[in-house]
């Protein structure tokens, strides 16, 4: 999996007029837990997160703090404001190499179905899939390959199967299917 590397400087607590004061800066109040570790309280530059958070991948994040402590961590929750759509709040969470790791990953689309090739239309109800692996064993994106899609079937995310890669996302939740179409030649 990716690694994406992020620089933050260590704040205090603070009440509502210190965040907004931190966030009028252009920084971005963030906070990081896990592991059975204390809370950790920091800052980032909102323009250094473009890449992470307006990105259809997933990313181990390396948090270098400007104390000189070092993080590894997962993106676990962002916050954006209703209007203006910028980013107000994220939470990171700490992540190791012995611990699984539940983070959703993107799904890549491979073949033709054979659905489609006969007039059938092509449906994607879902482009993240949500699974468990050590750090080691995480993909960039989980292939689902349609070749053998049939007019009127579906791919539910129980019928998937990956080395070393547990999926979470509800087994009978429709990854894509071929739905038939007037002009589809039926059976």
């Amino acid at each position: 999996m990716q690694h994406f590397e992020l620089k933050g400087q260590v704040r205090k607590v603070g009440n509502k007029a210190t965040i907004k004061a931190i966030r009028k800066e252009g920084l971005v109040p963030c906070n990081l837990y896990g592991l059975g570790m204390e809370n950790v309280l920091f800052t980032v530059v909102e323009k250094d997160l473009k890449g992470l958070i307006f990105s259809p991948n997933s990313h181990i994040v390396d948090l270098v703090l400007d104390n000189g402590q070092k993080y590894t961590a997962v993106l676990h929750e962002a916050q954006y404001h209703p209007v203006k759509d910028n980013c107000l709040h994220l939470d990171f969470l700490a992540v190791n190499e012995e611990k699984p790791i539940a983070i959703n990953v993107p799904i890549t689309i491979t073949g033709h179905s054979v659905g489609v090739q006969q007039g059938g239309k092509f449906t994607l109800n879902s482009r993240t899939l949500r699974i468990s692996a050590l750090m080691a064993n995480l993909p960039d994106d989980l292939t689902v390959d349609i070749s053998d899609l049939q007019l009127d079937k579906k791919i539910k995310a129980g019928d998937l199967k990956y080395d070393n890669i547990t999926i979470l996302t509800d087994k009978d939740t429709i990854i894509c299917g071929v739905k038939a179409t007037r002009n589809s030649a039926r059976g």
